[in-house]
């Protein structure tokens, strides 16, 4: 039940159909339709992807989207931050994803998504902060520019896509409410409601679905919090209105629709570690050398392509981030 059109890549989108702050930080533009990426977590079992039998939509980049003065421009990141890689089409981003949330199969977050209500929403902020509370996500949004995004996203089943998101970098939002030196971890929790997130009504997993960075890892450039993608609003099967960007980490890690953010001393219980402490680990970081127990992580398959390719080491962000673990045992500390 698709709002989206599906465009021909040949086909202009007109500059009304940008994407603008007001669309995002409001979600008037919510689009209940398809499906994308993390909670990933068990074998794939659907096979290869059909390719979109006409390709990438034609959605123009948030970089060259034209906003109204009032509502601020939306930044094209710096050079770090954008692979030149080709982009998954958005048909594939946004109808192929594990959100357990509303079911188990790849294609139950577009069918059944269209259940969650993303207005109003706030963000508790608790914890090792000096300013905790709740926030909406207007105010929470509003101080910081929104940036472009496009990110290499690498599932623990052996898939991956390219994104071109929209958020904030996570530790600049941290920041605005003074962690404490007590905080050595962010914790984050995603919405309890089984009338809105059918698949709640399954014990699946133990809801909330819970995840962790370590504070360094927070705090990293890389690390955003996404509204957006492809220059739109981001759709309810991909995590809106907020969720977790990690790129060097697989996609489970990428918690999707959050309502709780805290900042403490201990390391936070993780939802797929307590499934299955001997497969999931606590830091999940891309690692073509260690295999998950029942499946290889040296190749991986881009979705809406055929053949696989090497698997790169921490996704192909080791320059950035591999110093985050000098002298960790990776095999260990998986």
């Amino acid at each position: 039940m698709s709002r989206i059109p599906n465009l021909p890549e040949r086909e202009v989108t007109p500059e009304s159909t940008f994407l603008r702050r007001r669309e995002l930080l409001r979600g008037a533009a919510v689009l209940g339709a398809a499906a994308a990426l993390p909670g990933c977590a068990e074998a794939e079992s659907s096979g290869p992807a059909t390719p979109a039998s006409g390709g990438p939509e034609a959605l123009p980049p948030v970089a060259a989207a034209s906003a109204a003065s009032e509502l601020g421009e939306i930044r094209p990141a710096p050079r770090e931050f954008r692979t030149e890689e080709a982009q998954t089409s958005w048909e594939d981003a946004t109808s192929y994803n594990n959100f357990y949330e509303f079911g188990t199969d790849k294609r139950d977050p577009a069918r059944r998504a269209g259940s969650l209500r993303t207005r109003p929403w706030s963000v508790s902020i608790e914890g090792e902060v000096a300013r905790p509370g709740p926030v909406p996500i207007e105010d929470l949004m509003a101080p910081h520019p929104l940036e472009e995004r496009i990110y290499r996203l690498r599932c623990v089943e052996a898939w991956s896509m390219v994104i071109p998101w929209v958020g904030i970098p996570l530790g600049a939002l941290l920041s605005r409410f003074e962690p404490t030196s007590k905080a050595k971890y962010v914790a984050f929790e995603t919405l309890v409601d089984p009338e809105q997130m059918p698949g709640q009504r399954r014990s699946i997993l133990d809801w909330p679905y819970r995840e962790g960075l370590r504070m360094d890892e927070a705090m990293h450039p890389l690390t955003i919090l996404a509204v957006g993608m492809y220059g739109r609003v981001l759709p309810n099967q991909n995590g809106a209105p907020l969720r977790l960007v990690v790129p060097w980490k697989y996609g489970f890690k990428s918690i999707k629709s959050i309502v709780t953010i805290r900042l403490q001393a201990d390391p936070p219980p993780t939802s797929w570690s307590l499934q299955a402490p001997s497969e999931y680990g606590f830091y999940a970081n891309v690692n073509p050398d260690v295999s998950h127990p029942r499946w290889s992580q040296a190749r991986e398959r881009r979705i809406g392509e055929w053949s696989k390719r090497p698997t790169l080491p921490f996704n192909g962000y080791a320059e950035e981030v591999a110093s985050l673990y000098r002298g960790m045992d990776l095999r260990k500390h998986f």
